[in-house]
């Protein structure tokens, strides 16, 4: 059976999706979160590449927000209470197939946002779908965004790639965007900028660090380790994306690191909906080459993609 009810953290009512290669354990009792994905294996259950808050597991109707960590699905922009709504309580949910799950948030007002997180893992191999969806269930119109937000293990690296060069004076226009939060110092270390791939490290000790791109060239990875996280980061031309214009976004502080991707920012009119999709891989026991910006480890990451039916 390629689910069950397990207890996860404290909570006794979770649900394990999994197959032969990786699994999600996904809490009923709050949130919803995505708590675990991580590899099954012959010799036991690799590790979980999502960042937990054991402190936070395990608790219920607490009066305040909780990260608790994990993968979540948000509102934007970020608004002090439509963002950080409670979501401190079981929520409906229903189970599709053998291998998915649909959860719903109800709005709070005076906004009356439904949040849904519908999650589909495929019957083989590490691909995990994730659909987030923001209905408008007020007599008002909103102007929002899903937004997707990955709460990862510390110790890794996040990695863009750039696209390619163009030339002067072929190419005229710009093709990059980079926004920088007001607490971001673009000499941070943990920061870098190449030709091929830019790079943001999560270090222990490091202070609140974010920056936003229009991200063109379809994909953010984490490397933990032997691990690599993938996740797909759509974006449309044409349309309007929230921070100045990103579909991508990084936090980072001495504890986490989160991988986010924003759909499009969106009139939505009472009883409109609007939808953001991302595409999970999870690569292990790899033997990773140094994080250079080379074109050699640019291919490297190609060929994993290229492996896990990615573009």
């Amino acid at each position: 059976m390629p689910s069950q009810e397990i207890s996860y953290g404290g909570w006794n009512n979770n649900l394990r999706l999994f197959n032969e290669a990786v699994e999600l354990v996904v809490t009923l009792e709050v949130g919803p979160r995505i708590l675990s994905y991580r590899p099954v294996t012959t010799a036991g259950d690799g590790v979980n590449v999502l960042k937990n808050y054991p402190e936070q597991l395990g608790g219920v109707s607490e009066p305040e927000w909780k990260i608790r960590g994990g993968h979540r699905t948000w509102i934007a922009p970020e608004h002090e209470i439509l963002s950080y709504a409670w979501d401190n309580v079981p929520f409906p949910y229903e189970f599709l197939g053998d291998y998915g799950i649909r959860a719903t948030n109800p709005g709070i007002e005076p906004w009356f946002l439904k949040k849904e997180t519908t999650i589909e893992l495929a019957p083989a191999g590490s691909g995990v779908t994730i659909e987030h969806t923001i209905t408008n269930e007020s007599d008002d119109t909103w102007e929002v965004s899903p937004w997707a937000l990955t709460v990862m293990e510390p110790g890794g690296i996040c990695i863009l790639p750039q696209p390619p060069l163009g030339e002067h004076p072929r190419d005229l226009l710009p093709n990059r965007l980079l926004v920088a939060w007001p607490y971001s110092d673009l000499s941070d270390p943990r920061l870098s900028i190449g030709r091929h791939i830019l790079t943001l490290e999560q270090r222990a000790g490091g202070v609140p660090f974010k920056i936003g791109l229009a991200h063109q060239t379809g994909y953010a990875a984490y490397l933990l380790g032997n691990q690599l996280f993938v996740k797909t980061v759509p974006y449309c031309s044409g349309v309007k994306y929230t921070d100045y214009g990103c579909n991508y976004e990084s936090f980072t502080n001495h504890e986490m690191l989160e991988v986010e991707t924003l759909g499009p920012l969106t009139e939505l009119a009472p009883g409109e909906s609007v939808s953001h999709t991302e595409e999970w891989r999870l690569f292990s026991d790899l033997n990773p080459p140094a994080v250079t910006d080379t074109p050699e480890f640019a291919e490297w990451l190609a060929s994993l993609l290229r492996q896990g039916g990615l573009p």
